[in-house]
């Protein structure tokens, strides 16, 4: 017997950034609104909360003051160059179309929530063999992902409808109701005292983030291209992203696609304070630092540098035998470079204290570093090659690394250093050059230097695996949001009338509009403008 039933003109299942953006556009709308929110309360606005932040648009206010240009054409060359899409892709193709020329939208609409950007924009995902970024655009909340849930949050609750909105914490949904056809309900447990409930409204909004916090079903649509799955899959997102209402969507009819499109980083680390089962740390690596296979050896023929095509450097790795890589550097660049890809270890930024986050720049980041020496057996340091070979090995249980092969790794790189400048034959030094021409690299970029050099001591290897983190696919949705029925024939394809699919969950738009790779920056923005377009259809009925 069902114990609790609530009724609402909008339910929306989940309670990250997509989920909190259409609840404020419903209730703008004075709509009732109900979140169905598994995690606690404290975590309210999901993994977007622990992200770095990072928000891509073009023609910016702080591009502009940058003396960037940008312009929706060139973005959108960038985006379909990155993204290679495939020939038979319709609706992912319409959203990253739809979303290029909206993103001055997202960013007034944050501005209006009190969401403030850093002036330096980055510029990452330049791209490789497929055209990236021909400009910065990674746009870096003041506060990180943290803050931008905060602002968000604090105008939720200051909203003057916001009596209209209900959000059940420790909640679980996990079926659809439907009567005559038509989805009436979406029935779950309480999880707080394991009672049933069931929300019975007119429309429902599926916000529930991707497949990725699930290993199971990562290893279940691991890219081809990618060989078989690692060993090790360390866990980047939110540990309830785990794709159980794309398969209640799915079951009722509803068409899932593209789910083998992930967007998975390359340098992870296991967390040294787990807040989750197997849960990930995503480093940023060093572009100063040389990416070695498991035996110690550069991999190539173009050497890994992060910041130019992620899904290049996962494909590397993953076609080495032992699917796990390490980072060759020194204290020096571990200072300068090291960093990580979410609000942790950010304290400057995401406290919004300008001078913490300045000497940050300028110094390093010695909270982080501190860290990794003292809790992270996976960030290894020594004062001798031989020493670091013998904890690399020691690590791992193997005799993989030779002291050979690591002393010959590093001495290719550094002889590059005994030449004229114009003689240097190496991609890496080329790429670093490159990077420091623009001011946003320049401050966070060493000038290229040889990496055995005792003066910048102690060495240091860090050990690092894949780590799961964006669904790139997932379930499909028109130009409304609407979720649209499996069909062998997309000009036949059906809509449910009142089921959407926002953010992750909807592969951020169409149930794929990046295609195989995003820009970055893409994810928060796409999650508001998939968020918006789904409560506008409501409020229009």
């Amino acid at each position: 017997m069902v114990k609790n039933t609530y009724q609402a003109n909008t339910i929306i299942i989940g309670g990250g950034i997509s989920g909190i953006s259409a609840a404020i556009e419903l209730l703008d709308a004075n709509k009732k609104v109900i979140i169905i929110e598994r995690d606690f309360e404290k975590n309210f606005g999901g993994l977007a909360k622990e992200s770095f932040g990072g928000m891509f648009f073009v023609d910016s206010p702080q591009q502009r003051f940058s003396k960037i240009k940008d312009n929706v054409a060139q973005a959108k060359k960038d985006w379909f160059s990155f993204a290679e899409f495939d020939q038979n892709e319709i609706w992912g193709k319409k959203w990253a179309n739809e979303f290029l020329e909206s993103t001055e939208k997202v960013y007034q609409w944050l501005k209006s929530k009190k969401v403030k950007f850093f002036p330096v924009v980055h510029w990452v995902e330049r791209g490789l063999d497929q055209h990236g970024n021909s400009v910065p655009r990674f746009h870096m909340v003041w506060g990180t992902g943290y803050g931008l849930i905060e602002a968000l949050l604090n105008h939720l609750k200051s909203h003057p409808n916001y009596k209209n909105l209900q959000v059940l914490f420790q909640h679980k949904a996990d079926d659809f109701k439907i009567e005559n056809g038509k989805i009436t309900g979406i029935a779950g447990v309480n999880e707080k005292d394991n009672t049933s409930f069931i929300c019975q409204a007119d429309n429902f909004i599926v916000a529930t983030g991707g497949i990725n916090g699930s290993m199971e079903k990562v290893r279940q649509h691991w890219h081809k291209e990618w060989n078989t799955a690692p060993e090790v899959i360390l866990n980047g997102s939110h540990q309830y992203s785990d794709g159980l209402i794309h398969d209640k969507v799915s079951e009722i009819g509803g068409n899932i696609t593209n789910l083998d499109l992930m967007w998975n980083y390359a340098a992870g680390i296991p967390h040294p304070y787990p807040k989750r089962k197997n849960h990930g740390l995503s480093l940023v690596p060093p572009k100063s630092a040389l990416w070695l296979n498991y035996k110690g050896e550069r991999m190539g023929p173009v050497p890994l540098v992060t910041s130019y095509d992620t899904r290049y450097l996962v494909t590397k790795i993953c076609e080495q035998e032992k699917q796990y890589s390490w980072q060759l550097l020194n204290k020096k660049i571990a200072y300068k470079e090291l960093g990580v890809s979410g609000s942790e270890f950010n304290d400057g930024i995401k406290n919004k204290n300008i001078f913490s986050f300045l000497y940050s720049i300028l110094k390093g980041n010695k909270h982080l570093i501190s860290t990794l020496e003292k809790d992270s057996p996976n960030y290894i340091t020594a004062n001798s090659v031989e020493e670091l070979v013998k904890k690399m090995n020691d690590l791992t249980g193997t005799n993989d690394v030779t002291i050979d092969v690591l002393q010959k790794t590093m001495d290719s790189y550094d002889s590059n250093f005994d030449l004229r400048k114009e003689m240097m034959d190496d991609e890496q030094i080329r790429r670093i050059i490159k990077a420091r021409e623009y001011t946003g690299d320049k401050k966070r970029t060493l000038k290229p230097q040889k990496l055995n050099n005792k003066k910048n001591y102690p060495l240091i290897a860090i050990r690092e695996f894949i780590l799961s983190r964006k669904s790139l696919g997932g379930i499909q949705t028109n130009l409304n949001s609407q979720v649209l029925k499996f069909s062998k024939n997309i000009e036949e394809q059906e809509v449910f009338d009142n089921l959407y699919a926002v953010g992750e969950a909807a592969g951020f738009g169409g149930g794929g509009s990046h295609g195989k790779r995003a820009l970055e920056g893409t994810f928060l923005a796409t999650c508001i403008f998939t968020a918006k377009k789904a409560s506008d259809h409501i409020i229009s009925k």
